[in-house]
């Protein structure tokens, strides 16, 4: 069930949600849509149907993420990215502001300050620990990608999904749901009605989700390396972990960063996976992943982040050592 509150209000029904959340996006006279730093492709993908869909209708809208400073690699070929602005270009003042896919304004990175400039704001995601910073909130945790709530609220803004929207949503839909690996039903059909419309989904995949440079095998070999199973983390369900350091990874897409989880995560000794990337001087961003256990987005939410009940992840600081330790205790 999906809930939009002004700030401090009781969750209106689930059809009335919806419906408040396009009488917003109808009602505004411009808009920016905010997407989280290093963006995956629900994220971009949901921000830029979204652009398009208001592009469309005449409304100034802009479409940005507070880093990195380009589009990623594997991203380029989605439709609407002339709406990309540059995040030093991003408007102070707004009539809406949108974020997609965004647990926390933390998740906004160096455009957080944008959300005091919007007369309103509206939260769009689908992640169950989402803090609802918005003004408004239009929260589906039930969906499997914040793709498939931007469809929902497509259907009842009457917008046609074509060609060019259903690439967007595709691309957030079938990362999401890791091609499907861990998608229900709907997920599925969804999938076919968004193909329907004559995209390429095994391009879109392929490019998305198997495609990465050269340069991305020694620095797989050398994170592997690093890999360490402790098969008495996690109440005995076993934890597996691995580094990313910048040293093995400067020259590489943050994509390629990103991939490396769903290679650890394959460790049959293992319920929980975590990678550790270095992004700065003691400072570190971690994935976790879970297979049927354990519940990671309340792991992340104690150690300061948040995400799905088998994805989630959080900001560390500190040594390497001492940051495995504390996700040890976070987990029990």
């Amino acid at each position: 069930m999906s809930d939009i509150t002004s700030s401090g209000s009781t969750p209106a029904a689930t059809a009335v949600d919806i419906r408040g959340a396009v009488e917003l996006l109808a009602a505004a006279a411009s808009v920016t849509v905010l997407c989280h730093v290093q963006p995956d492709a629900d994220t971009l993908g949901s921000g830029l149907a979204l652009g398009l869909a208001l592009e469309r209708r005449g409304v100034p809208v802009q479409v940005a993420f507070g880093s990195p400073n380009d589009v990623p690699g594997s991203m380029r070929e989605l439709p609407g990215l002339h709406l990309v602005t540059a995040a030093a270009d991003v408007r102070e003042t707004v009539d809406l502001l949108v974020t997609v896919d965004c647990g926390t304004a933390g998740r906004l990175g160096r455009l957080a300050p944008r959300l005091h400039g919007a007369a309103r704001t509206l939260v769009i995601d689908h992640h169950r620990s989402n803090t609802r910073f918005g003004t408004h909130n239009l929260i589906e945790p039930d969906a499997e990608a914040t793709a498939a709530v931007l469809v929902d609220l497509f259907d009842v803004w009457g917008v046609e999904i074509d060609a060019d929207l259903a690439h967007c949503l595709f691309a957030g839909l079938v990362t999401d749901t890791g091609s499907f690996r861990w998608g229900r039903a709907r997920s599925h059909l969804l999938a076919e009605r968004l193909l329907a419309t004559g995209i390429d989904g095994a391009r879109i995949t392929r490019q998305l989700l198997d495609t990465h440079p050269f340069g991305w095998l020694p620095m797989l070999s050398a994170v592997l390396a690093t890999a360490t199973l402790v098969p008495d983390a996690a109440g005995g369900h076993g934890l597996v972990h691995a580094t990313v350091l910048r040293a093995d990874s400067a020259h590489l897409r943050s994509e390629e960063i990103e991939s490396v989880i769903d290679i650890v995560r394959t460790t049959a000794e293992a319920e929980v996976a975590a990678v550790f990337k270095e992004v700065g001087a003691e400072v570190w961003t971690v994935s976790l992943r879970s297979k049927d256990e354990i519940d990671v987005s309340l792991v992340a939410s104690r150690l300061g982040g948040g995400g799905h009940r088998n994805a989630a992840g959080y900001t560390a600081h500190g040594d390497r050592a001492r940051i495995v330790a504390e996700l040890r205790d976070a987990l029990g």
